[in-house]
C-alpha cells in the first residue's frame, strides 16, 4: 500500500515521535510511506534522521508576524498543508493531529492521542472536525477510546503505541555517567512547561520532597509546542522563586542525548492532567528508571503495577520520595516487561491489518 501519514511539526513532540516511529516500522513490513509535515522556522528536516526507506515531504511554513494570535496560525499550518498535500497518489491518508486532518479535509483516518478541550476558537473548531469528520480513527488506549465514543459516539480501534526498547535499555554507561557528572542526583520529566504536564503540580511537590532530599535536583527537559504557554510559564517561574527551588531547564534535549539523561535519572516524574498514552513515560520505564504518575484512568491502564500513583502535590512528593529510597526490583523488573511488550513492530502490523481491512470495505461500498 501506498501509505501517507501526516503531522504538524518537525519537532520532538509525542505525536511526531509516534509519527515516525510508525512510519519507519511500516517501512520495514514492506509498505510504501510517505511523512507529510510542516517545516516550522526554516526545518528541512525532523529532530533526528529518519530511515530513507520513509519518504519525507516537508512543506515550508515561513513564522509568522510577531502578533500572530494562535488561532491565525492554526489556521495558517492548515492552509498551508492542504495547498500542498495531494492524496492522489496513496491508498491510505492517515492524520495524527488535529491540524493535518482538517488540512487533508477529514478525508482520512484519524489517530486521536488524546482529546484536549481548548478555548481558543479556532482550536476547537479544528479539534472538533477533526474529530468528527474523518472515515476511521484509531487511539493509543482503550481509556481514549472510550472518551471517544463517550462524547461522540465514534468506534475507534485501539493501537496502543511502540517503544523503542533497545535503545534506552541499553544506554551507554559512559553517556550516563556524564549526564551524572553534569546533573548529580535527579527527577527527570519531559515535556516541558505547559498546563496539561501538570508542571505547577510538579514544582510544588519538588519544593516539598526537598526538605527530605536536598541534594536532588528537578531536570525538566523538552518544550517544543505550537501553542503559547508564556502566561503559564511567567506564573510557574515566579511560584519557583517564591519556593526558592531552581529546577534545571533543560529545553530541547538532542535525540541522541535523550536515552542517556532518562537512564541517568533517579526516578521519572509524570504528572500530566491529559494523556493518551506516556510514551515518555514508557520509555523511562525502559531505561528500568521508577515511574510516579498521575492517577489517570489511562495511566492505571498502561502502565498498571509497573508504576507509582498520585492525585495531588503531595501524593506526588510522597511517592517521588518513596521511588528514590525504595529499591523495589518487583516494580521495576515489571516495568520493563511492560516495555519490552510494546513493539513499533506489532503497532506497525495492526495499522497495516486496519488499514487492509478499511481499504476492503471502502472497496464493497464503492462497488455498491
Amino acid at each position: 500500500m501506498k501509505i501517507a501519514l501526516l503531522s504538524y511539526s518537525t519537532k520532538p513532540r509525542g505525536g511526531v515521535v509516534h509519527t515516525l516511529a510508525l512510519a519507519e516500522a511500516l517501512a520495514v513490513l514492506g509498505e510504501d510511506v510517505t511523512v507529510w509535515t510542516l517545516g516550522r522556522g526554516g526545518d528541512a528536516g525532523f529532530f533526528r534522521p529518519v530511515d530513507p526507506a520513509v519518504r519525507l515531504r516537508i512543506v515550508p511554513f515561513a513564522d509568522g508576524p510577531a502578533d500572530e494570535t494562535v488561532g491565525a496560525r492554526v489556521l495558517r499550518s492548515i492552509a498551508t498543508l492542504r495547498a500542498a498535500f495531494d492524496p492522489t497518489p496513496y491508498d491510505i491518508v492517515h492524520a495524527q493531529d488535529c491540524i493535518s486532518a482538517n488540512a487533508v479535509d477529514a478525508a482520512c483516518i484519524r489517530t486521536v492521542h488524546h482529546i484536549d478541550h481548548f478555548t481558543t476558537p479556532e482550536l476547537a473548531a479544528c479539534h472538533e472536525r477533526a474529530i468528527v469528520e474523518p472515515y476511521a480513527h484509531v487511539c493509543v488506549s482503550t481509556a481514549v477510546a472510550v472518551e471517544l465514543a463517550d462524547g461522540w459516539g465514534i468506534e475507534a480501534a485501539v493501537i496502543p503505541n511502540g517503544v523503542a526498547y533497545a535503545r534506552f535499555a541499553g544506554t551507554d554507561p559512559a553517556a550516563r555517567a556524564r549526564w551524572r557528572s553534569r546533573l548529580g542526583r535527579y527527577l527527570l520529566t519531559v515535556g516541558g512547561i505547559e498546563p496539561r504536564k501538570g508542571s505547577m503540580d510538579l514544582l510544588e511537590a519538588y519544593a516539598l520532597l526537598r526538605a527530605g532530599h536536598p541534594g536532588v535536583r528537578l531536570v525538566i527537559a523538552g518544550g517544543e509546542t505550537l501553542f503559547d504557554y508564556r502566561d503559564y510559564r511567567s506564573r510557574w517561574e515566579r511560584r519557583a522563586a517564591e519556593l526558592g527551588v531552581e529546577p534545571v531547564l533543560l529545553g530541547a534535549v538532542p535525540d541522541d542525548d535523550l536515552p542517556p539523561l532518562v537512564a541517568a535519572a533517579d526516578a521519572f516524574a509524570f504528572p500530566s492532567l491529559k494523556e493518551g498514552f506516556g510514551l515518555a513515560a514508557m520509555e523511562a520505564l525502559a531505561a528500568g528508571v521508577p515511574l510516579v504518575v498521575r492517577e489517570l484512568p489511562v495511566l492505571r491502564e498502561v502502565f498498571g503495577p509497573a508504576a507509582r500513583f498520585a492525585t495531588t502535590a503531595g501524593d506526588l512528593a510522597r511517592e517521588l520520595a518513596a521511588a528514590l529510597t525504595d529499591d523495589d526490583q518487583d516494580r521495576r523488573t515489571a516495568g520493563r516487561e511492560l516495555a519490552a511488550r510494546h513493539t513499533w513492530t506489532e503497532t506497525a502490523q495492526r495499522h497495516v491489518a486496519l488499514y487492509r481491512s478499511l481499504a476492503s470495505d471502502r472497496s464493497r461500498l464503492s462497488a455498491r
